[in-house]
């Protein structure tokens, strides 16, 4: 077994803080200010550990540009690398504020791709295509707008307003990023805020050509996501699908992750609620 020997090196998960200082929405069992309480426990264990980084999947804030005042000191206490990329709610914000959500985050731009160890990390922008995202009267919100009328003739059931897609720009990058990798001998791990496998409702509105490339490409083996608080799994080709469960649901359990990787296995140490799993590579 894998776990017993030590790892290429290791990672923290974080996904869907969805902090704000509202009172909670307990029918959908979210506690949102809790968020603040639960996101520092998991900077604590973070802290104890060897990390490479710590990544937040999307969804930092519920709404309000201000909650990243509260929410974004907490990380200042992590001795790691804190990385972040876009959620939907981080666009909960006023029109002036939409395009200062990737700066406020720290984040080099909406998407990029970094390396740790040999590996690829590449992070997408999954919000980019989106009736909330872009700028008022961006053509992304006109094409979003098409995208979303097609599915919801068609009855798709991730036809919803806050599902998205990516530009054909980015998919593009994601694709040459892959190739890249695979001429240095780079493994991949793709990092995105929606599931697009296994199908839901919170799936990416084209998910299916994301899917396609992955299992498409050796050298592709992970993709972590959050979006769907419920958490899941899957597989296509070689590549590994997995969605953390959301931190903002429930009182007082926390839900986040230590991954660590290794050279023939991903081993994902679960805290609270999420799940843990060995993912063999």
């Amino acid at each position: 077994m894998s776990s017993s020997a030590s790892p290429l090196f290791r990672f923290g998960i974080i996904a869907d803080p969805q902090y704000a200082a509202i009172a909670p929405h307990v029918a959908l069992d979210r506690y949102y200010a809790n968020s603040l309480s639960k996101v520092a426990e998991a900077i604590e264990i973070f802290n104890g550990e060897e990390l490479s980084f710590v990544m937040t999947l999307g969804d930092v804030i519920d709404r309000s540009f201000s909650s990243f005042d509260d929410i974004l000191p907490v990380y200042g206490k992590l001795r790691h690398e804190a990385l972040f990329l876009l959620g939907n709610h981080d666009f909960s914000v006023s029109a002036g504020h939409l395009s200062e959500v990737a700066a406020r985050l720290g984040m080099p731009s909406p998407y990029y791709s970094f390396l740790r160890h040999g590996w690829r990390f590449i992070v997408l922008d999954g919000n980019e295509v989106s009736i909330f995202a872009p700028p008022e009267g961006h053509h992304h919100r006109e094409l979003a707008a098409e995208m979303l009328a097609e599915l919801q003739a068609k009855g798709a059931k991730n036809a919803h307003r806050w599902n998205a897609a990516l530009s054909d720009e980015q998919f593009a990058w994601l694709g040459d990023e892959i190739a890249k990798a695979a001429g240095a001998g780079e493994k991949v791990i793709v990092m995105n805020h929606y599931p697009v496998h296994p199908p839901s409702e919170h799936g990416m509105w084209d998910s299916e050509r994301i899917v396609a490339l992955l299992a498409s490409e050796r050298n592709v083996v992970a993709y972590l996501n959050g979006h769907d608080h419920v958490g899941n799994y899957g597989m296509a080709g070689a590549c590994h699908f997995v969605n953390f469960k959301g931190v903002v649901d429930t009182e007082t359990e926390n839900a986040f992750a230590i991954v660590e990787v290794h050279a023939s296995s991903i081993e994902i140490r679960g805290f609270g609620r999420e799940v843990s799993r060995t993912l063999s590579i």
